[in-house]
């Protein structure tokens, strides 16, 4: 069972009302039953036969499962019992489906610690784990990588070895645990993506060095590594052929000329100017033979922003297939979309990519079936606040063929190694999610079950509403509404913020755990009378490049709050919304646009909820380092128009902490005193400014808990403490004490 702490050791300083938290409301659902779903993540199939694994994090406890065709019952092949924050990630699976290898323990900090929200008084590890059937997992060697997100496990071909990156090198282990891991070999740089070649004789992956990357090789066994076309450039993303014979990568070019900055004063109201034109370097295409590792390019982009290499998808999706098509991800049309291009070449003549997936939508995740000739993929297509999966053949011969449609959600496709299933995760609007087996006409079968007491016939879906922001872009949003509300009474409403911001909220449960649970927390907040309205702010995904690249954003001017005014706004035109009692609540970026929107409009924002949230983007500037070069900014060319010397000005009159003055609706602060990606300090810095001039507050710091919560009682606790801070604020008309 997890052990639960006490609220006073969370750092709770939230007055409690007569309700339990997290109780239902009369006829209602409790917190805790809409929080208790096996989210379902990391799903992969084997390379024969029909094997699945995939994780589960049940109230907190995260475990392996296995499933086989065509029945796929579920298998739990490990039994871990805590809610202790141990994270799984980055799963692979043998061939025949009889163990998997996986990383557990969440990514180093900067003081290279892996996070302890259990405040265990034993110093937690990440670590690289194998399982096999019937057997007690295995410990293959240490980990330690140091971002979110960044466990990079790979299996041979044949699964009798297994390969990651960490602390700079390339480790090695057997898939039995035998032999503990040792460095494949030593190099210089940052060692990443390695690549084993399809006969698992050689592996390709990246070395990063000061100002450039290359792709190194190795021959298991072998004395030397070998590089391929090295250049001042930078390079990524190895890829064999399906024959091994050779290796696809991403070439980047260096910027020919970088302008210095332009000269002049720091004025105190300093404003953006217009966007001005700028020509990005291109990125290319290349290829080498795996033999003689000589290489040229066949393919480049243009030199527009919207030809920026957009790394969200590039992972997936670049992957070679047969008869030397290349398939690849790409936003020169203004929306990212997928393409195929050969890398045979003709007299050094570069070849011209063929637009796969036509159409004002975006692509998302992504994969290559083994017959390596057809790509199925989930998109926004036809459905822009869904993602459905699709099948579109890699040559181009034919169009895109819808596989699910509908008012649910699927992500993540994988087919079985025999070809025979299409199996993916998915949810909807009241069933959170879990994995499926795909249909020959692309009917859904749940793998597994949700909990007997999961309030799915409680949930509400939500609509999809789509209003004008103050410069009149086009906002979508997904509004939540109490099952018995009347169409003329007027509720206290709340707006949900996400964060990201590179994210987008759907009219459903959604695919990661971080907003999973944020809509499930927007539905518990429906169930206890209040209306919800999520807003997709501009900057958010799934729109086209425009609408996330949008200039004078975030710390270059915090234009996205106007989009959070228009939902204001807009609210206010609907019977069933009280205007004098609107709240707003969110986390990361969310929590920034929270601060914003009380720090500007306490007259149109009633209450909010701040979790984890940037107050001051200066600070975040003042950390040091050379600035970013003009590709590396939200919109090419905006480094020329914000000069070092004037980023931290415009950074703080972009922040909530900049506007305290005007500050008077209570606010809940939340966040753990590890995070990893909003410094604590920013909570510390705005908490003394609140102080100082005495804004009603409450706040809620979680020791040893990062930036997202590890431990599903966190979640439970912190949610719970939401809905009863907008309860006494917004339905009970309590007031908030200051100096807290």
């Amino acid at each position: 069972m997890p052990r639960l702490l006490p609220l006073a050791l969370l750092g709770l300083s939230v007055a409690l009302s007569a309700q339990a938290p997290g109780a239902a409301a009369p006829g209602g659902f409790t917190l805790r039953q809409v929080m208790d779903s096996p989210f379902p993540s990391s799903l992969v199939a084997s390379t024969q036969g029909e094997h699945i694994a995939w994780t589960e994090d049940l109230r907190g406890v995260r475990n392996v499962f296995v499933a086989d065709g065509p029945s796929f019952r579920p298998i739990q092949l490990t039994h871990y019992t805590l809610d202790d924050g141990q994270q799984i990630a980055a799963l692979q699976i043998t061939p025949d489906g009889k163990t998997v290898v996986y990383a557990r323990g969440s990514e180093w900090n900067r003081l290279d610690h892996t996070a302890d929200p259990n405040s265990s008084v034993v110093q937690p590890q990440q670590q690289v784990w194998s399982v096999t059937r019937g057997q007690e997992p295995v410990l293959l060697g240490e980990m330690g990588c140091p971002n979110e997100d960044c466990e990079d496990i790979t299996l041979s071909p044949d699964g009798q070895w297994v390969i990651w990156a960490a602390r700079n090198l390339l480790w090695i282990a057997p898939t039995s645990g035998k032999q503990q891991a040792h460095m494949l070999v030593w190099i210089q740089g940052d060692n990443l993506q390695p690549q084993w070649s399809p006969d698992g004789k050689r592996i390709a992956w990246v070395t990063r060095r000061p100002g450039h990357s290359l792709i190194a090789v190795y021959t298991l066994g072998g004395s030397y590594i070998h590089y391929l076309a090295p250049s001042v450039d930078n390079d990524s993303y190895p890829r064999w052929s399906p024959d091994g014979s050779e290796i696809v990568f991403i070439r980047e070019r260096h910027f020919d000329k970088i302008l210095p900055p332009p000269d002049g004063p720091e004025p105190a109201d300093l404003e953006p100017g217009p966007i001005p034109a700028v020509s990005i370097p291109k990125w290319e295409l290349w290829v080498a033979d795996a033999t003689t590792f000589t290489a040229h390019r066949f393919w480049e982009s243009g030199t527009q922003p919207d030809d920026t290499l957009y790394r969200t998808t590039m992972g997936d999706a670049l992957q070679v297939g047969a008869n030397h098509e290349v398939l690849f991800s790409s936003e020169a049309d203004g929306w990212n979309h997928l393409y195929s291009v050969s890398d045979v070449t003709t007299d050094g003549k570069l070849n011209t990519a063929k637009l796969l997936t036509p159409g004002q939508f975006e692509i998302k995740a992504v994969t290559l079936l083994p017959d390596k000739t057809t790509v199925v993929y989930n998109s926004n297509q036809n459905d822009i606040d869904r993602r459905h999966l699709w099948r579109v053949p890699l040559d181009g011969s034919s169009a895109p063929v819808a596989v699910t449609q509908g008012a649910t959600i699927e992500w993540s496709p994988v087919e079985t190694g025999d070809g025979k299933q299409l199996v993916c995760l998915g949810s909807s609007g009241t069933s959170p999610a879990m994995p499926y087996v795909i249909g020959a006409g692309g009917e859904r079968t749940m793998i597994g079950a949700l909990p007997a007491d999961f309030p799915g016939n409680q949930l509400v879906t939500p609509t999809q509403v789509i209003f004008p922001s103050t410069d009149g872009l086009h906002i979508h949003g997904q509004l939540f509404r109490p099952r018995s509300a009347a169409a003329d009474k007027p509720l206290p409403t709340l707006i949900f913020v996400h964060g990201g911001s590179r994210r987008q909220m759907m009219l459903g449960f959604h695919p990661m755990d971080y907003y999973h649970y944020a809509y499930a927390e927007n539905e518990y907040l429906t169930s206890l009378g209040f209306n919800v309205l999520s807003v997709n702010y501009r900057t958010g995904i799934m729109y086209g490049r425009a609408f996330r690249m949008a200039p004078h954003t975030g710390p270059r001017g915090g234009k996205e709050y106007d989009d959070i005014v228009a939902a204001n706004q807009y609210l206010r035109t609907l019977p069933f919304v009280d205007p004098h009692r609107i709240g707003i609540w969110g986390g990361s970026y969310g929590g920034y646009l929270t601060g914003m929107a009380l720090s500007h409009n306490s007259d149109l924002f009633a209450a909010g909820v701040d979790f984890h949230g940037v107050e001051d983007w200066s600070t975040i500037y003042s950390r040091g380092g050379p600035p970013p070069a003009p590709w590396q900014y939200d919109h090419p060319g905006q480094s020329d128009q914000v000069p070092p010397g004037q980023r931290g000005n415009l950074g703080f009159d972009s922040s909530p902490d900049a506007y305290v003055a005007n500050w008077r609706s209570p606010v809940l602060l939340i966040q753990g005193d590890d995070d990893r990606n909003v410094d604590f300090g920013q909570m510390i810095g705005l908490v003394g400014r609140l102080r100082a001039a005495k804004v009603p507050f409450e706040q809620m710091v979680l020791p040893d808990e990062i930036h997202g919560f590890l431990r599903w009682i966190s979640w439970i606790h912190t949610y719970a403490a939401t809905a009863n801070f907008f309860q006494r604020v917004l339905q009970e008309g309590q007031t908030i004490a200051t100096n807290n």
